[in-house]
């Protein structure tokens, strides 16, 4: 395997200046979640260049391409990345920054595409060095629920053929560039979107008498949803977090509704419907003694996201092998989530992280600001060790 993996590095190396390219021009051009139609559209050009097999048009905008391998029955291994970008303005002034008035790639999907690309490219040209198939999935509707995947999976995206496992990776500007890093087991929460509406009695402010503000029940709801999950001993990590409220009121006028929203995410699944259970019955019962009434709507978003032991076990060696073990970092948990979380419920996954930061160059800013960006060196990497992943799971 010595003279492949010299063969995927150096081939890594040499499409390092297009993968650039391409990664600068889905950048400039981004698109929102299920709105990815020129994304689309220009990732299967590129894929028509390089002569790889493809359908276009799963959940409208996704594409699933085939590189087949020798005995290409023997095995099928998927590589996902997703498409879909943030409603952030952008506030760089790189040449390839968003042209699209407040839509930008702020959480890396740019890159995850053009390395997915570069990598298909690899494996293409050495698809006479394997047995098996790899099946490419570039997936619109991450940021945006149910999630491009749960839809992706629903219409039938790990058949046709089967799938064993699949892998992915994640821009991680916190990591140097060159670095990588993996975690088995439990790696990312679910997630929830809380809707709170609470309902008093508008009146002119002067006149207590004559309302129920439910500005007042809706932080005595706050502070009793707070103080539940801020107890020490829960039954799995937990956030409980409000980042929006709505009075529509005015200095001296009372409404009669207020407007919460929030997020609820954990890391076990029984725990997860025991809590939902908790907050509405709170809320409701808060608002019910002070004269009031909350409507507690809770948007299921997507599960916890566990990493399969043994294939992600397989991928850090087989990234040690192909960076060197001082390159590969061992991952904390995190409480943000990915709808790849969906894929991981499936089949046997591996979500890793690419290290795209680089603190001599001032490139420190995180994922969904105005000012991420990546030192794109990382796109070799993340391109080339992605194939070297494959190829060895591939003979796993």
């Amino acid at each position: 395997m010595l003279h492949l993996k010299q063969e995927i590095q150096r081939l890594a190396k040499q499409y390092r200046s297009e993968t650039i390219e391409i990664r600068r021009y889905l950048h400039s051009y981004p698109e929102l979640s299920f709105q990815e139609f020129k994304t689309s559209d220009y990732i299967a050009s590129k894929l028509k260049q390089y002569n790889i097999p493809f359908i276009q048009g799963m959940v409208k905008t996704g594409i699933v391409a085939l590189i087949e391998g020798k005995n290409p029955t023997k095995k099928t291994i998927a590589l996902r990345a997703d498409m879909d970008a943030l409603p952030i303005q952008e506030t760089n002034s790189k040449e390839y920054k968003s042209k699209n008035n407040n839509v930008m790639h702020a959480c890396g999907h740019d890159v995850h595409s053009a390395s997915l690309l570069c990598t298909a490219k690899i494996l293409n040209v050495l698809r006479e060095e394997f047995e098996g198939t790899v099946k490419l999935i570039f997936q619109p509707g991450e940021e945006k629920l149910p999630g491009g995947a749960s839809l992706m999976i629903k219409e039938g995206v790990l058949e046709n053929p089967h799938t064993h496992c699949i892998f992915a990776q994640h821009v991680f500007p916190g990591m140097e560039v060159g670095k990588v890093g993996f975690r088995s087991g439990m790696y990312m929460a679910s997630t929830d979107e809380l809707y709170l509406t609470i309902t008093g009695k508008g009146g002119h402010a002067a006149m207590p008498g004559e309302y129920n503000n439910p500005l007042l029940i809706a932080s005595q709801i706050l502070l009793e949803l707070n103080k539940i999950f801020m107890l020490p001993k829960q039954s799995a990590p937990t956030v409980l977090a409000f980042g929006k409220i709505t009075g529509n009121g005015a200095t001296n006028v009372i409404p009669d509704e207020v407007k919460i929203e929030g997020t609820f995410r954990t890391m076990d699944e029984p725990w997860r419907k025991e809590a939902h259970a908790k907050m509405k019955t709170a809320a409701e019962e808060i608002a019910k003694q002070m004269g009031g009434k909350c409507d507690f709507r809770i948007e299921i978003g997507y599960p916890f996201l566990v990493n399969d032991e043994m294939t992600t076990s397989r991928a850090r060696v087989f990234a040690e092998e192909y960076l060197g073990k001082e390159n590969v970092e061992e991952l904390p948990l995190r409480m943000t989530a990915e709808d790849f979380a969906f894929y991981s419920q499936q089949i046997p996954s591996c979500f890793y992280r690419l290290g795209t930061g680089n603190k001599s160059k001032g490139i420190t800013s995180g994922v969904h600001t105005s000012t991420f960006d990546i030192d794109e060196q990382a796109l070799e990497t993340g391109a080339g060790l992605m194939a070297w992943l494959a190829v060895n799971e591939l003979t796993a």
